[in-house]
């Protein structure tokens, strides 16, 4: 008698467990790679991105949200809801001997999957990890259930190339002959849903697309849809997203669009078929992720799952001038004669086109300055959300460091004390549900930058910045989002002020020096 009493007990206490986990929310966190502010449709585009679209238009657009600047940087701190020297990915994956250059995750940050887990969530990750090559540091020692993707940095979009592996969970797997990489990363991203969903958890779904960096590749289908786009130049291109931004009260009416990059040359001296061709196939690349989005939101109508599943979208620096005026041509094994956007390519479009990707930013991925660190963010979660700010616009900041603490208010998860016996910093970044149920966000202790140098610091409406070896300057956001006009002359104790809590916060996080030298 006692023992079947315990029997039903046990049995009853597991049924209101599972229960409650399967009313739990999904999440869907899309970050896509080296993708410009202005690069899809609701943020002023001329790609067609209706899936997203679609999401702003029922959910919430963030303005004034903050990457990094870089890749590896901001999936650390994405991952972790600390910056990135605190998780030991100060700079890239390069291990430099001390705390904060290690090149990968530590023990003393918890991943958002890890923190998931024991709230009864399947997790996954596809696409671009980057926190860790070695095997010991894969997604699946990190608390993911699943992982499809490669463990390094982007590299090819129709093939692999040397030191990038495909693997699946833990085992480098061979990419099959017809692999694109935004098809195969979506594909796997629903078959983890239907698993997830078959296995009634709820689920943590990180889609890491290695779209849009460079290569330049995209099916030439897709790209016909766009050529011509771009025929007349970057600098048109740019005037009609700003008038556009403007029109979708992305910016106030007094903002100004910065002046193009002096090193962007004159259109008439390029390849004008070759330039709009490179900028159609990164149009098509977005438009391909788009696509993906798109069948993720229809796998999770087909299972009941959508409205009660938090999807956000982001970018994880600005777009990319790391190849110079106009890019490079045939790098990395790629013909130089091939056609852009082909198997056998391996092309960029530099300075000019990021200037163009950009808008309405000064700078580029790397950077502290807007260009570089500010994304797109998209919230959409119709159980939650209410739907009087269906298809509002916010201007309260927010940093990648914010998904972690909301992923665990979302889920009612906890955030774990320690990690292989080491104690766990505590979190840096702050819930975003406040600005996601139309509240407020506070922020007194600021937001803080530091890549190669290149370094911020906001304080309310204020923003410090500067580029490696060059002075401070001042902006005021509010008035002045473009940072076009430096006023630290006005306000020298501002500035005193703000210098002294960047570098106590350089201080507190192990920020070096830039360049950091590798400890013997």
């Amino acid at each position: 008698m006692r023992n079947g009493l315990l029997q039903c007990l046990v049995i009853l206490f597991l049924t209101v467990v599972s229960c409650s986990y399967a009313d739990r929310p999904n999440i869907v966190i899309i970050m896509v790679d080296d993708m410009g502010f202005s690069d899809i449709g609701c943020y002023g585009a001329e790609t067609e991105t209706p899936n997203l679209d679609a999401l702003a238009g029922n959910g919430i657009r963030f303005t004034q949200f903050y990457n990094t600047g870089r890749c590896c940087p901001t999936r650390a701190a994405l991952l972790t809801g600390l910056y990135q020297h605190q998780a030991g990915i100060g700079h890239m994956t390069q291990d430099y001997g001390h705390p904060a250059y290690r090149g990968a995750l530590n023990d003393k940050c918890v991943t958002i999957a890890e923190a998931l887990k024991p709230a009864g969530y399947f997790t996954a990750i596809t696409g671009k990890w980057h926190v860790g090559s070695a095997p010991s540091q894969w997604p699946c020692q990190r608390g993911f259930d699943r992982f499809y993707g490669t463990p390094q940095g982007g590299g090819h979009h129709w093939k692999n190339l040397p030191g990038r592996d495909l693997v699946l969970n833990d085992k480098v797997i061979p990419m099959p002959e017809d692999w694109y990489s935004t098809t195969a990363f979506t594909e796997h991203a629903l078959q983890f849903i239907d698993e997830g969903v078959a296995a009634e958890k709820p689920v943590f779904l990180y889609m890491a697309y290695t779209a849009p960096h460079w290569g330049l590749h995209a099916p030439a289908e897709e790209i016909a849809k766009f050529e011509g786009r771009y025929a007349d130049g970057w600098q048109p291109v740019r005037e009609r997203r700003f008038a556009r931004q403007l029109e979708l009260g992305l910016f106030p009416a007094e903002t100004q669009l910065s002046p193009p990059d002096p090193k962007v040359p004159s259109w008439s001296s390029v390849d004008q078929q070759e330039m709009d061709l490179r900028m159609a196939t990164h149009a098509a690349m977005v438009h391909l992720i788009d696509r993906g989005v798109g069948q993720v939101v229809d796998r999770l109508k087909k299972h009941g799952q959508f409205d009660n599943t938090l999807i956000l979208f982001l970018s994880d620096n600005g777009a990319s001038a790391e190849s110079g005026p106009t890019g490079f041509t045939g790098s990395r094994g790629g013909d130089p004669k091939a056609r852009t956007g082909t198997r056998d390519s391996y092309n960029s479009f530099g300075i000019s086109g990021a200037n163009m990707c950009d808008t309405p930013f000064r700078r580029y991925k790397m950077y502290a300055h807007e260009g570089g660190i500010a994304t797109p963010l998209i919230a959409h979660w119709p159980a939650a959300i209410p739907g009087r700010l269906n298809g509002s616009i916010t201007s309260k900041p927010g940093h990648v460091i914010d998904l972690l603490p909301t992923c665990l208010d979302v889920a009612g998860a906890v955030y774990p004390m320690q990690r292989n016996r080491q104690a766990t910093i505590p979190v840096a970044g702050r819930s975003l549900m406040p600005v996601l149920n139309g509240g407020d966000l506070p922020r007194p202790e600021g937001l803080f930058w530091e890549h190669q140098g290149n370094a911020a610091v906001r304080d309310g409406k204020w923003k410090l910045v500067r580029a490696h070896k060059q002075k401070w300057s001042l902006y005021d956001l509010e008035s002045d989002r473009t940072e076009l006009s430096d006023v630290s002359g006005r306000h020298p104790k501002r500035v005193a002020a703000m210098k002294k809590m960047w570098a106590d916060w350089a201080e507190r996080v192990g920020a070096l020096p830039w360049p950091v030298k590798k400890k013997k």
